[in-house]
């Protein structure tokens, strides 16, 4: 009896070796050791073509997407700078404003409402189909869906400036 005792106990003690050899690797692995970063998606960029379901690039010379999400902080702080542009857009009048939330149409609508930013269109996309990788981002599109030019994040005056003059730009394409 005392044999299988002895030979029990060095089995179960090999087994915690192991088991704690093969812990220590998973956590070595998991936070110590950098992780593979995936391959990042592609940017959208000037010059590539994008489609939007729903968007109809005619209806006039370029269309601004505005691209939200709910519960974004960047874009509620972004929220008078858009307000500014729906205003220039307007002025301009050849400019659509559309804005494109991962969310509902009727929850994008009361979101834009809470943030006072009046859009000519609100449409719900899954942001990777847009090659959009996070809010908020702009996006001035020709009437032929050619990507004009991009705006990523919470902008400085600097850059807010720049989006205004191109959309204001007539010959601007």
């Amino acid at each position: 009896m005392n044999g299988i005792y002895k030979k029990t106990e060095l089995a179960a003690n090999v087994a915690i070796v192991i088991v704690a050899i093969l812990l220590g690797v998973v956590l070595v692995k998991r936070y110590l050791l950098p992780s593979p970063s995936p391959s990042p998606a592609k940017a959208i960029a000037a010059g590539d073509k994008i489609s939007v379901p729903n968007v109809s690039w005619e209806k006039s010379n370029r269309t601004l997407l505005v691209v939200l999400a709910l519960g974004c902080h960047f874009c509620s702080e972004s929220a008078p700078f858009y307000k500014r542009i729906t205003d220039e857009a307007r002025k301009s009048g050849n400019v659509q404003i559309v804005a494109v939330l991962p969310q509902s149409r009727a929850e994008g609508q009361k979101y834009l409402s809470d943030l006072g930013v009046p859009v000519d269109d609100i449409e719900q996309a899954d942001l990777r189909s847009i090659q959009v990788a996070g809010t908020p981002t702009l996006i001035l599109v020709d009437k032929r869906g050619v990507v004009i030019d991009g705006w990523f994040g919470k902008l400085p005056s600097e850059q807010e400036t720049d989006v205004i003059s191109k959309l204001i730009c007539e010959d601007c394409s």
